[in-house]
């Protein structure tokens, strides 16, 4: 191109640039170039603000022949690579920054943005760019998250999200099988599935990927489960005054004890104490700390923490947490459950429930649903039979480390679109926003910094 000339008031930055002539161009019909110059015609262009005012390109641009007799094109106009696109005014980096702040703020929102980089634009305007951009394409996930969200008042939508990539992949309303099992035939390739109970998503998945593993999430079983001891706790509500006697302000807990005792069960106080024993075994030979962390493959800072400490203890103690008003009661808990049969059996189921999760072993699950059902107590009978029909997903659940924590991450992304636009967006646009907005943050995300001079 050639700059004419650039014209700077305080309203617009307007600059006057024509191609050169004698460059051939491709066609945008064929791509065979061509040099044969029919006219010239003037093309309006806007541009991203120039030091906070617009910027306003005219670019003469060349109409020219094309030299393939088999082309359908008569005529064509020639395109500026990084400055024109056919059919559009705007130049791409503007195109680009339109789309970008539509997919953030949605219509409203984004109009007033643009206004204040003093780029006129009306919520219309934003929101027809925004469902002009399409869709990245959809590549079907080896592991696949299903969850259900609440679309407006009493109609809820389907969400689904790639396990792997973290990134949802559509949504439409409604939570019928049929649909997604019309999906899951239509992108065939799905290995594993996460859900939640949902008897919908457990026949739609069944009927569109027979093959599929399916995995019932592990917060939900916790969920359900702790919803029925909640109904055994009412309905044995009167057993509390009679077992335990009025708690005194003298009463007070033993925190620190109770701490440690429950950080030498834990999990993290093994890995310290084993640790600890390794530490202090190479230690006491005279080897350096630099020599440990070598040969146990781990930081120098933290075989300098382990050496001098007299017991693995010191090393993970943690300053003791403040009294609840609960402590008190915790104390009693066990005369509550020696009182009452009923919640000492369902204490003991759900620990042992508790035990499985954290073991990640479902072998004793047929006999724990098996005690569940004959416990006599109606919430969680009627829980076993549910959880016995969805066994095969509540084992897969245990065991695997397949989950449906994206899927909840990404719903509460869906509610926050639906707030920017007033709860008045359509599934169309919502899942445009969604979608987008997605792979928006992941391309940022992903771009490397620049470090500072």
């Amino acid at each position: 191109m050639q700059v004419v000339s650039v014209e700077v008031s305080d309203a617009v930055v307007a600059v006057r640039a024509r191609t050169r002539s004698g460059e051939p161009a491709g066609c945008t019909g064929c791509g065979q170039l061509s040099e044969w110059c029919h006219s010239r015609y003037a093309r309006r262009l806007a541009d991203v603000t120039l030091a906070g005012r617009p910027l306003r390109i005219d670019l003469s641009v060349r109409r020219l022949y094309c030299e393939n007799r088999t082309c359908p094109k008569a005529t064509f106009a020639e395109q500026v690579p990084g400055l024109t696109v056919r059919y559009q005014r705007r130049t791409p980096r503007l195109q680009c920054l339109v789309e970008d702040v539509g997919m953030v703020l949605a219509g409203r929102g984004g109009s007033r943005m643009l206004r204040i980089l003093n780029i006129r634009l009306s919520r219309v305007a934003v929101l027809s760019q925004l469902m002009r951009v399409p869709l990245p394409p959809l590549v079907t996930p080896r592991v696949l998250g299903v969850d259900d969200f609440a679309l407006h008042g009493g109609t809820y939508g389907t969400l689904l999200v790639d396990a792997t990539t973290r990134l949802p992949l559509t949504l439409w309303e409604g939570r019928d099988a049929d649909q997604l099992g019309r999906w899951l035939r239509e992108h065939p390739g799905v290995e594993v599935a996460c859900r939640d109970g949902s008897l919908t998503y457990r026949q739609g998945i069944a009927a569109g990927a027979p093959e599929a593993v399916q995995a019932s999430d592990r917060f939900h079983l916790w969920q359900g489960l702790s919803r029925r001891v909640q109904d055994v706790a009412c309905a044995h509500r009167s057993c509390l005054p009679a077992a335990l006697p009025t708690v005194s302000k003298d009463d007070r807990p033993q925190v620190e004890e109770t701490t440690e005792n429950a950080a030498a069960g834990s999990r993290a106080g093994r890995h310290a104490q084993s640790l600890f024993e390794a530490v202090q075994a190479l230690t006491r030979t005279g080897r350096s700390h630099s020599s440990v962390a070598r040969e146990l493959g781990l930081d120098r800072r933290t075989v300098g923490k382990y050496a001098p400490a007299s017991t693995w203890q010191e090393v993970i103690r943690r300053p003791p947490r403040k009294p609840s008003t609960l402590d008190p009661y915790n104390e009693r808990l066990s005369r509550l459950l020696e009182h009452c049969p009923e919640l000492k059996l369902t204490h003991d189921l759900v620990r042992r429930f508790a035990t499985m999760l954290d073991n990640r072993d479902a072998a004793p699950l047929p006999g724990w649903l098996s005690d569940l059902a004959n416990s006599g107590l109606a919430p969680l009978a009627g829980l076993a039979g549910a959880l016995h029909e969805d066994r095969h997903a509540v084992a897969q659940g245990i065991t695997t480390s397949y989950n449906s924590g994206v899927n909840e991450g990404r719903i509460t992304d869906v509610k926050l679109q639906k707030r920017l636009m007033a709860g008045r967006a359509g599934v169309s646009l919502l899942r445009h926003r969604v979608v987008l907005i997605a792979h928006l943050r992941r391309r940022h995300a992903d771009r490397p910094t620049v470090a500072p001079r």
